[in-house]
């Protein structure tokens, strides 16, 4: 299961519907499986299919969190057209497999956001816990 607080869903929400129709980037900041808060990152690829992220805010983002003790929990990304669930793409280069892969799809009417864990190519869904805040 992946904690995230309401702030940082409702973020990687809006970073989605901003970006969209091409697809939006980022790393969630957290530690033990509990999201601080969301990295917004730019797509290189200024792709609908597919993002890349720029080395230079990988580097930054990854410094930031080492010197406030957290770890980059997650990845997510947005799917404009196709539903909340990892492409063969997301697959192929989902390399660590500890981290969480969160997809937020565009397709419908609302928002859809689903997390995964993707390990030896093997796509498991991860319970996803809203934590609201005071």
């Amino acid at each position: 299961m992946i904690k995230i607080p309401q702030s940082a869903y409702n973020e990687m929400v809006l970073h989605a519907l901003k970006d969209n129709p091409i697809e939006a980037c980022g790393y969630l900041a957290g530690i033990n499986g509990e999201v601080k808060y969301a990295i917004p990152m730019r797509n290189t690829d200024e792709s609908n299919e597919h993002f890349s992220f720029d080395p230079q805010e990988q580097f930054d983002a990854f410094k930031k969190t080492q010197k406030e003790g957290l770890r980059l929990i997650g990845v997510y990304h947005s799917h404009p057209e196709t539903p909340a669930r990892p492409s063969e793409e997301d697959i192929r280069l989902a390399f660590d497999p500890n981290v969480s892969y969160v997809i937020i799809s565009l397709a419908g009417i609302e928002p859809d956001v689903k997390s995964f864990l993707i390990k030896n190519k093997t796509v498991e869904i991860e319970e996803i816990e809203i934590i609201l805040e005071v």
